[in-house]
């Protein structure tokens, strides 16, 4: 994939004076007498890259649910810059792309992206760059329910990409794609969190989340567990020299 956006390295890009976009209070959703997510407290900060990763059943998809307003929370609060950030108007904050959806199946990948980019306002010009740096050229004229899982993937991550909301979620925005398509993903979102735009990104394998992720944020039995850097969370887990794997497991 070539990119039309700055080139990016492989190492996460450091941040100097990051400041939070968002603050996410006490954020919990409760099903009967179960809470799927309690109390969840963390920062995003502009322009970075943070990962939200726990095992299955951890709360993942509650939290990003809750927090895109596309699930009422049960508890919990919302703020940008100080000020409260309600349910319906979180998508002029942020834009959510969900896992395992498949919109518009009988349109081809031209139609769709020109029609996110019209409804958003985004120069056309704008769909020719994403085109070509998720390498979606060779599909223009596919329709989207004769797509493989990677390629569908590659289509909703440059839906996102066409939208203008500051802070862009994904839900396992590598699910389906090879190791070199995942290398190739991760260059294209470093690149766009370098332009400014600010990334929270669900990662189920651990090798992704360290390789693309500026901090994290862990999340076990729907309860923030730690926030932070790998070397703030190596601190936390009091394993100064362990990996993401041996952090994760001793904290969740």
């Amino acid at each position: 994939m070539a990119s039309p956006l700055p080139a990016a390295h492989d190492e996460p890009p450091a941040h100097s004076g990051p400041s939070a976009a968002i603050l996410v209070d006490n954020l919990s959703k409760r099903f009967g007498q179960f809470w799927a997510l309690r109390g969840a407290r963390f920062s995003i900060h502009d322009g970075e890259i943070l990962g939200l990763i726990g095992p299955n059943g951890s709360g993942k998809t509650t939290l990003f649910e809750c927090l895109a307003g596309v699930s009422a929370a049960t508890l919990g609060t919302v703020t940008r810059g100080g000020n409260p950030v309600e349910p319906s108007r979180r998508k002029d904050h942020l834009y959510f792309v969900p896992d395992g959806i498949r919109p518009w199946p009988d349109q081809t990948v031209r139609w769709v992206l020109r029609f996110t980019a019209g409804m958003h306002g985004v120069p056309a010009g704008r769909v020719d760059d994403v085109l070509g740096a998720l390498s979606l050229e060779p599909l223009r004229g596919a329709r989207l329910h004769e797509l493989s899982k990677g390629e569908h993937r590659r289509v909703l991550l440059a839906i996102g990409l066409l939208t203008p909301a500051p802070v862009l979620m994904l839900d396992e925005p590598f699910d389906g794609l090879d190791l070199r398509q995942t290398r190739d993903v991760m260059q294209v979102l470093r690149a766009s969190a370098a332009e400014g735009r600010t990334l929270f990104l669900s990662i189920h394998q651990l090798g992704d989340a360290a390789r693309i992720c500026d901090r994290l944020v862990l999340l076990s039995g729907g309860r923030v567990v730690g926030e932070g850097t790998l070397d703030e969370l190596r601190a936390k887990a009091v394993l100064p020299s362990a990996d993401l794997e041996e952090v994760f497991l001793a904290l969740t």
